[in-house]
Parts: structure tokens; C-alpha cells; sequence
């Protein structure tokens, strides 16, 4: 495995690494036809307040949450393709049975499905990529994969912002078969990549192997300080589209246009992005990113129209574009290779348990203030993790790399 591994960055990425680059467009492209509307979808069919809507994505990630302490060890001992193919698979038929849910309840129960099945791909993917990858060039793999997901919510929003204007049910089958399609395409076309160990089998650890990784005190500080951030994205993915119809009258077909900006913006300038932060410190960038993030999310109080918005979308892209693919690599450099799954899997819960709390938070705002207080929170809770990042980047001390 080691010896095919150093081949591939020698000639370049392996075919593998673009079967998910080809599955994750098409995936995303199904699937950001309808989760970019969702808060609108379930409160216009429920007739429900937003922190009442809001306790549906707190229950998808609070059982993301318990299954994403799971995903790590099995993704470790039994390998990334199986629960990456699981999670396609059942996100896949989750999408089709919410196009057919009719009560709150109805939609707690798919919602919470859904939560368990999403850690499973994301922490087998990262394991996957870092496992095909060697490290040079692994900043550079993330932001492919970035890249893809974003070229797939280019078309995505933009086709379903029009399609849910006239049937959220249609958007709901293009959201299935995206899934449906990449978890086909890994179930015949990828191969097993989880390295074989070498020398005897170690004893079983406490805490499913999660001990030693708890122990990394610079890891979980890390892991912590992403969180604030990962809240104010949240905020802004799953309420920007409800606050814009019901506060300003903008349409899904008109809102679809603000997550293409994000996407496209990834698509033409994560690489050029991603050539400077390489050179820098990372703690330095991600804690640039993180201000970004702050700002774009607390400036959404101060708009009051389509461009606007879009303005505040452009600012926190940004903080993505800076953040986000130097955050993944700096955790797959901390990890050792016997518990990558583990450490991919704890840094994935800064949006877990920011989806959980950041949206329900922003919704408890609304209904106790005024809808605008939701963006005066998100930007007091993205500067938390401003402020976090660069005391950790003042006292940090360099550590070696992972193979």
C-alpha cells in the first residue's frame, strides 16, 4: 500500500482519487438542488415558527453526533469503502422519504436517519483521501474535492431554486439520485484503502482507540476553537434562505444565485487561494479564515436586499476558501496513520455539533428579538473562535508530520 501511495505522488493522483472527484460533483449537484431550502420547505409545510424548524437540524446533528464516535474506529478496523457506501446509499433514500413526510414527527424520524448516515461518508472520505495521498500533496487533494463539491453547488441551487418553486417533490428525486449514483459508483469502482498493519495486532484501547486522541491536548484545543466558526457558517447556511423569503420577499430562484457565488468563488479561486496559505502558518490562516467568517456572518444584520446578501455570502467564502482546505490538512498532518479515522472523525464534529446548535440558536434569537439579532450572534460567536486560533498560533510549537 506505502509503495503505491509513494508511485502516485510521484506521477500525480491516482485514479481512485478521481473516482471521488467525479462522484462528489455529481453527488452535490443532486443534493444542493434542495438542502440550500430546506428551513423554508419544512416551515411552509409545518407552519411552524423558526425555533421550532430549527429543533429538526439540532436532532439530524445531535445523531450525527453519538454516530460520528462510531465512524471513526470502524472506518479505522473495517475499512473507508463500506461505511462511505452506507452513508451514500441511505442519505440517498432519506431524500426520497422526505419528500414524502407529512407531519413534524415524520420528518424528526428521517432527519435523525439522515444524521447517522452523514459522519460515516465524511469521516471515510477524509481517511480515504489522506490514505491515497501522500502529505505533500494533500492541501492540494482537499482542494480538489473542495472544489468539485463547490463546482456541483454551482449548478445545483441554481437549477433547484427553480425546480422548488414549482416542486419541492422533484428537487427531493434529484437529491436521491445524486447520492444514489455515487454510492453505486464507489460500491463498483473503488478499492479498500485502509493500510495494513504491521506487526502484531495492538490490544483494544478504552474509549473505542478515542483515549490517546483525547489525550493530544493541541488537537483538541484545535478541535474546540473550530467550533465557534463552524456555528456561524451554520447559521448562515441553514437560515439565510428562510430569513431572505420571510423578511424580504426573495425568491428560491433568486436566492439559489447567493450559494452559487460561494461555489463558484471556490471552484475559480481555491487554488490561487490555497497558494498562498501553503507558504503560511497555518494556525495564522485558519485564524484569518475564522475572522472572515465573523464578518461576513454578522454583516448579513446590516443588508436588506439581494446583493446584499450576496455581499455577506462573498466575505464569508473567503474565510472559507482560507480556512477550510489548510484545516483539513493540518489534521490529517497531526494524525498518526493507525488513527486517521479517529481524528478525522473528532475534527468532523465541529460541524456537527455546530449544525446543532448553531441554527437553533439563530432561531431562538429570531422568535426572542428580531429576526436580524440571528446575524449579531453569529458574528459575536464566529470572533469567539478569532480570538481562540491566534492565542493557539502565538504559543504553537511545530509538530512533525504524519506519513
Amino acid at each position: 500500500m506505502s509503495a503505491q501511495v509513494a508511485s502516485a505522488g510521484r506521477t500525480g493522483y491516482p485514479r481512485q482519487f478521481w473516482v471521488l472527484f467525479t462522484g462528489m460533483l455529481i453527488s452535490t449537484i443532486g443534493s444542493s438542488m434542495i438542502w440550500p431550502f430546506m428551513m423554508i420547505y419544512v416551515t411552509e409545510r409545518l407552519h411552524l415558527p423558526l425555533s421550532q424548524a430549527t429543533l429538526l437540524t439540532s436532532l439530524n446533528a445531535a445523531v450525527g453526533l453519538v454516530f460520528s464516535f462510531l465512524a471513526g474506529p470502524v472506518a479505522d478496523r473495517l475499512g473507508r469503502k463500506g461505511v462511505m457506501v452506507i452513508s451514500l446509499l441511505g442519505n440517498g433514500l432519506g431524500y426520497l422519504a422526505l419528500s414524502r413526510a407529512e407531519t413534524f414527527w415524520e420528518f424528526a424520524l428521517v432527519m435523525g436517519l439522515q444524521g447517522a448516515f452523514n459522519p460515516l461518508y465524511r469521516v471515510g472520505g477524509d481517511a480515504m483521501t489522506a490514505d491515497l495521498i501522500v502529505p505533500e500533496k494533500r492541501v492540494n487533494a482537499y482542494s480538489l474535492l473542495r472544489m468539485s463539491n463547490n463546482l456541483g453547488i454551482a449548478i445545483g441551487p441554481a437549477i433547484g431554486g427553480w425546480v422548488a418553486s414549482s416542486s419541492y417533490a422533484v428537487a427531493f428525486y434529484f437529491a436521491a439520485a445524486g447520492l444514489l449514483t455515487y454510492g453505486l459508483l464507489l460500491l463498483i469502482l473503488a478499492r479498500e484503502t485502509l493500510p495494513a498493519a504491521n506487526g502484531p495486532k495492538p490490544a483494544a484501547e478504552p474509549f473505542g482507540g478515542y483515549g490517546a486522541v483525547l489525550r493530544d491536548g493541541h488537537f483538541v484545543r484545535y478541535v474546540a476553537s473550530f467550533v465557534p466558526t463552524s456555528m456561524c457558517a451554520a447559521m448562515v447556511w441553514v437560515l439565510l434562505s428562510v430569513y431572505t423569503k420571510q423578511n424580504y420577499g426573495l425568491p428560491e430562484r433568486l436566492y439559489g444565485f447567493i450559494p452559487v457565488t460561494n461555489a463558484l468563488m471556490v471552484v475559480f479561486l481555491q487554488y490561487l487561494v490555497t497558494m498562498f496559505t501553503r507558504r503560511r502558518s497555518p494556525l495564522w490562516m485558519v485564524t484569518l479564515g475564522a475572522f472572515l467568517y465573523a464578518l461576513g456572518g454578522g454583516s448579513v444584520a446590516w443588508m436588506s436586499g439581494f446583493w446584499g446578501f450576496w455581499l455577506s455570502m462573498v466575505i464569508m467564502t473567503f474565510g472559507e476558501l482560507i480556512a477550510v482546505p489548510t484545516s483539513s490538512t493540518y489534521v490529517a498532518n497531526l494524525a498518526p496513520v493507525d488513527k486517521r479515522g479517529r481524528y478525522m472523525g473528532l475534527y468532523g464534529l465541529t460541524w456537527t455539533i455546530a449544525s446543532m446548535f448553531g441554527p437553533l440558536l439563530g432561531g431562538q434569537l429570531s422568535d426572542a428579538f428580531a429576526p436580524r439579532f440571528i446575524w449579531y450572534g453569529a458574528g459575536v460567536i464566529g470572533l469567539i473562535s478569532v480570538f481562540a486560533f491566534a492565542a493557539m498560533a502565538l504559543r504553537n510549537k511545530p509538530r512533525p508530520v504524519a506519513a
